[in-house]
């Protein structure tokens, strides 16, 4: 079983604390996605700027065109997110 080190809710302090807290607010939780990030706050950070870019920025591809590429590409990778 592999092991990644992650930081807890509980030990989350400036970005991360403000990470955590907006993945609350906006989820009720924070996903896994989330936490496998948490040792290096800023690339989570960059990741969650990116995703956002991606799936709501300005572009040609409509809100469910994007989702659609993301679940055939998480389906094509066996991937459950």
């Amino acid at each position: 079983m592999a092991w990644i080190r992650i930081v807890d809710l509980e030990h989350a302090d400036g970005l991360l604390a403000r990470i955590y807290r907006a993945a609350i607010a906006r989820a009720g939780k924070i996903f896994n996605v989330l936490r496998i990030q948490s040792v290096q706050p800023r690339v989570l950070q960059a990741s969650l700027d990116l995703y956002r870019e991606l799936m709501f920025g300005p572009g040609p591809l409509s809100r469910a065109q994007r989702e659609m590429i993301a679940v055939a590409v998480s389906r094509t990778n066996n991937c459950v997110y």
